[in-house]
């Protein structure tokens, strides 16, 4: 199979990233119902501006890196486990550690439907990003496509969890990931021609958002 993206492979993606895939992404903000709680994001340019400081500078540019890495070490067992220890290591608070360790295990039991060798080299639990690059990877539906889907998906989930929360309405929201679309697509080309030496965040606001969500007395979400 060649690593070329093609429309069986395209479907793939599409359906491994979809709200509908029973990864559990629905359940977590990753920080950002706190932030509307504490009045950082109130309307769609302040949520534009979070997400793409995510993309670009925080924790969306450390998983499109762990994608790759796993994209591309997904014959090699010991690189896939150093690459989800690496994952996990550099969760900022105990609710990102669960949302990526939980929503990886979850993506591994469906997609097993996909049947691979890569499940055993994986084994039930990885970190999200590692999990859906090393499928993505055994499956060869190309490298930028896979870490431009995994990053639409991501930024689809914040915008529904802020659509949730009342900062802004369904169509807000569509021009928000329109409006995100060419920096999905810079992040993607970089990130797959990088490696993990560019590992590395400066969204402290999102961070501290994260450790303050874990007391937050009312909330939807689990992060």
């Amino acid at each position: 199979m060649a690593d070329q993206p093609d429309t069986l492979a395209l479907l793939r993606l599409v359906t491994w990233l979809s709200p509908a895939f029973p990864a559990g992404s629905f359940a977590y903000s990753g920080g950002l119902e706190q932030a509307v709680h504490d009045g950082l994001v109130t309307n769609a340019e302040e949520l534009r501006l979070w997400l793409e400081t995510l993309l670009t500078r925080g924790g969306m540019w450390n998983d499109a890196l762990l994608l790759a890495e796993s994209y591309e070490g997904r014959d090699d067992p010991r690189r896939l486990k150093a690459a989800s220890e690496l994952a996990e290591a550099m969760a900022g608070s105990s609710e990102r550690h669960m949302e990526t360790v939980l929503q990886g295990e979850a993506f591994l039991a469906a997609a097993r439907n996909w049947s691979s060798v890569v499940f055993d080299l994986l084994g039930p639990v990885a970190a999200y990003p590692v999990a859906v690059g090393a499928v993505a990877g055994a499956h060869r539906t190309g490298l930028r496509p896979s870490i431009a889907a995994y990053l639409g998906a991501a930024t689809s989930n914040a915008v529904s969890a802020a659509i949730r929360c009342g900062v802004i309405g369904q169509r807000d929201g569509v021009g928000v990931l329109a409006g995100l679309e060419n920096t999905i697509a810079a992040v993607a080309d970089r990130a797959a021609q990088a490696s993990l030496d560019e590992l590395g965040s400066a969204t402290i606001m999102a961070d501290i958002s994260s450790l303050r969500h874990e007391t937050l007395h009312t909330r939807l979400f689990r992060s």
